[in-house]
């Protein structure tokens, strides 16, 4: 039998470039390319898109044979599903052509310029959210304007160039999973443009737009299998696919500069005046719970989120910790339907086709906890609400950075503060005095919410219980 051949491009025509993004990895094309793909086929625009990997190779090398065309695969719970996505016109490689780049951002056809670089693609400071001036990559994006490293570098210098032609700018729309990602990215593009041309900053805080964005889609990586299974399933190799699952959530600040933006509103995007509410949401609701699962889901024995949310004792305790302990924190956003929303996030939860594993989501809890549960702790605290769920959620965590399961197996817990943690952990014998050890942990627990009476009493009876009982009989005990 002939091997499987390559996907490759239909003859459909093409829409002209109208957006650049900078970053083409696996979210991007899970997420981005298949709303836009939506919102071209149903009300038209030349809304092709040209991607730029700043870096590799590796995504071009992988695109390029097939035209830039590649599959969208949805991990349903009943199945996989398959769509060819023929939005992308093409990929540069920025290393390699920096001022093609430029150019093609400058041209006056692109309305638009998104990313998906990570957090440390914006190289601020997280403490200021102010741009990092002295960056390796900012001082010689600084010093070589034709030539530039850094997303921040490209986007500034792109307007500069607009602005010498008597172009308008494009809109700069972030997609990376930061709170506030549009006055981040605002505030860095104008900290460069400072400290290369005040006037050049001046005329991008004049007329360029910055729209917020909250983005949500698990896109789990792709593997050899995955690929293999694809072939087998379609009858084509296809080395750049995505998988992800069926829901999506897309919710923009309606802001561009000319109001020039695909219609992704009709194929289900949000267009909202306020995006903090929702990103509020999904923090708390999402990235919160995620969490408590992690911690408390590993220590039970349980490989997955959707292996721990099919024991009837989690989802019970779940859904009790969103009704009484997180919703009762959020402002409404705008069109918003809470309980649905938590509802539709553990039909997410127990699709056993996404495989979240509970260890890699329990990973750098140090950074994630302050954000993620102790926010709405102190919320509820100053409200007199009950904390009982959320402060077993915090119990959970420190069974966990006590490196030790519940059947006396080594946990590998990867965390920037991991050897501090346990140091703390271990060098307490009792729980009271192990959970005072890690409140006094500054870089997690600031002082006002770590010396409440009420918390570090409730934290302290959670973890006992936790370490006398088990983490699914102290759930099922709560429930």
């Amino acid at each position: 039998m002939p091997a499987n051949p390559r996907l490759t491009r239909s003859n459909a025509p093409r829409p002209k470039v109208g957006i650049v993004h900078l970053g083409p990895g696996a979210f991007f094309r899970a997420f981005n390319a298949p709303f836009t793909s939506e919102a071209v086929a149903k009300s038209g625009g030349d809304w092709g898109i040209l991607t730029v990997s700043l870096r590799s190779p590796d995504i071009r090398d992988k695109l390029k044979p097939q035209g830039c065309a590649y599959t969208s695969v949805t991990l349903a719970p009943d199945g996989a599903q398959y769509t060819v996505i023929e939005v992308i016109n093409g990929i540069l490689v920025a290393p390699e052509d920096p001022r093609a780049v430029l150019d093609t951002m400058a041209d006056p056809d692109v309305k638009i310029v998104s990313l998906t670089v990570t957090e440390k693609g914006y190289c601020y400071n997280s403490a200021t959210g102010g741009l990092l001036l002295g960056h390796p990559d900012i001082a010689h994006d600084l010093a070589h304007p034709d030539a530039p490293k850094s997303a921040i570098g490209y986007i500034t210098h792109a307007l500069n160039l607009r602005r010498m032609a008597g172009v308008a700018p494009f809109s700069v729309l972030s997609c990376d999973n930061l709170p506030n990602n549009g006055p981040l990215t605002r505030a860095v593009v104008l900290d460069f443009a400072r400290a290369f041309d005040a006037d050049l900053a001046d005329w991008i805080a004049t007329h360029c737009r910055f729209p917020a964005t909250m983005v949500d889609r698990i896109t789990p990586a792709t593997t050899q299998s995955d690929i293999d299974a694809l072939a087998a399933a379609q009858g084509y190799v296809d080395n750049a696919c995505v998988m992800h699952e069926p829901f999506r959530q897309w919710v923009i600040t309606d802001d561009f500069v000319n109001d020039d933006r695909p219609d992704w509103g009709a194929v289900g995007a949000q267009l909202v005046s306020d995006v903090e509410p929702f990103e509020l949401m999904k923090l708390r609701c999402l990235n919160g719970t995620h969490s408590t699962l992690a911690y408390l889901g590993y220590l039970a024995g349980y490989e997955t989120i959707s292996e721990t949310v099919a024991d009837p004792a989690f989802a019970r305790f779940i859904t009790t910790l969103w009704a009484d302990e997180i919703i009762p924190t959020l402002p409404q956003p705008e069109g918003e339907d809470l309980t649905a929303y938590t509802q539709s996030l553990l039909r997410r939860y127990q699709n056993p086709a996404i495989r979240h594993k509970t260890w890699q989501i329990a990973m750098d809890g140090s950074q994630k906890l302050p954000q993620r549960l102790l926010g709405t702790l102190s919320d509820n605290l100053k409200a007199g609400r009950d904390i009982a769920g959320l402060s077993l959620a915090v119990a959970g965590w420190m069974r966990y950075v006590g490196g030790v399961d519940e059947k006396g197996a080594p946990i590998d817990v990867k965390d920037p503060l991991a050897a501090q943690l346990r140091a703390a952990y271990d060098s307490h014998d009792t729980p009271e005095s192990k959970v005072a050890a890690l409140l006094a942990i500054r870089d997690v627990f600031p002082a006002g919410l770590a010396e409440n009476a009420t918390f570090r009493a409730a934290v302290t009876g959670a973890f006992t219980q936790l370490c006398a009982n088990g983490a699914r009989a102290t759930i099922q005990g709560m429930t």
